[in-house]
């Protein structure tokens, strides 16, 4: 019988996070190209932040760090994947209230060259980032959202990818592992320095013991399973092989349409299942995957904590097992109010009281 994933601590672990417009808006913080790679700016901003957090939800175990200086490679307090595809040509822009914006290269051919990523400015830049943090403070901690196959692909070869499946899939398909290629090589180069690769993905992989690779699909919402069992699956299956623990990001509302496949990927540790997507029908197929379960920002906006608190506890009964379950709200806005936070950490720990 299947058993994973292990040891996860807290029981319905919580984790928000803080979109940038609310970092911006509240802490004075700016998103510019030196707060990801400037080392003095990003050990200072990432200090600010979990000030931040402390100061205003600390009862719930928030800002941790506040008084500590991290040298924390990659920005853990955001949501954003574009290294990747900034290293593999496109134009991304760094503003100062929002996330690192991707231009889509709109690539002409099904090519790509796997070493040029790693010659790239801005990998180099990471790389020296690294060193000079590594030089002051004798070790580095964090890592850098890696994004996902088919989403890298689409940045790169833009929606042209969608049809390539369909017209040339077998030279779609060593394009995908070619993508894949890069991927691994950046992971394990991160892996490497820091000991974890997704926790910029998402900060819910922290309360699994083992270090997860966690597999970012947002973009399969645009494909039908068909098109992820012939060409993406047997990626999750081989990374889930290799991996210490595995885990896929789905942010869509539609998860539930790829869990029979999910049921095939050796060892699934963690899913992110986004909003709206049938919770009771995933459990069903991943009875012994970690679920975690994703808030919508923009709705929490429109619901009174009341709504929040029912809507939790109705998920939460939904997925079936609460040792096996936990709560996230990514990328809320400078429109929300920290009594619907609060709401969110108080109902879950009114969860956790209910199976004592």
């Amino acid at each position: 019988m299947k058993n994973y994933p292990e040891n996860i601590s807290p029981v319905l672990p919580v984790e928000i996070v803080l979109h940038p417009s609310w970092w911006h808006k509240n802490t004075g913080i700016i998103f510019d190209e030196d707060f990801f790679y400037h080392p003095l700016k990003r050990v200072e901003s990432e200090r600010r932040m979990e000030q931040e957090l402390y100061d205003r939800f600390g009862k719930f175990g928030l800002g941790r760090d506040h008084d500590r200086d991290l040298p924390v490679i990659g920005p853990v307090h955001n949501a954003a994947g574009y290294i990747i595809s900034e290293m593999l040509g496109c134009r991304v822009d760094y503003n100062a209230g929002s996330p690192p914006r991707i231009h889509p290269l709109e690539c002409d051919e099904l090519q790509l060259n796997q070493e040029s990523a790693f010659q790239s400015p801005v990998f180099k830049k990471l790389q020296n980032l690294i060193n000079s943090l590594t030089w002051k403070y004798g070790n580095v901690t964090g890592d850098v959202n890696w994004s996902g196959v088919l989403n890298v692909a689409m940045d790169v070869r833009g929606n042209n990818i969608l049809t390539d499946m369909m017209i040339q899939p077998e030279e779609t398909a060593r394009y995908f592992l070619d993508i894949a290629g890069v991927l691994e090589k950046f992971t394990g180069y991160i892996y490497s320095c820091t000991r974890s690769t997704s926790v910029s993905v998402n900060r819910a992989v922290r309360h699994l013991n083992k270090p997860v690779l966690l597999h970012s699909e947002c973009s399969h919402t645009m494909i039908d399973a068909a098109s992820y069992e012939q060409f993406l699956l047997p990626i999750d299956i081989a990374w889930s092989l290799r991996s210490q623990s595995y885990g896929i990001h789905y942010c869509g509302q539609d998860s539930h349409r790829f869990a029979r496949l999910y049921s095939n990927i050796p060892r699934l540790d963690f899913l992110d299942v986004g909003w709206g997507g049938n919770i009771a029908e995933i459990r069903k197929y991943l009875p012994n995957t970690f679920l975690n379960i994703r808030l919508d920002p923009v709705t929490l906006n429109q619901y009174t904590p009341e709504e929040i608190r029912k809507t939790i506890i109705r998920l939460v009964d939904e997925s079936g097992n609460i040792n096996l379950t936990g709560i996230c709200c990514i990328n809320l806005d400078d429109r929300i109010q920290d009594q619907k936070i609060n709401t969110i950490f108080e109902t879950c720990s009114e969860c956790r009281m209910s199976v004592k």
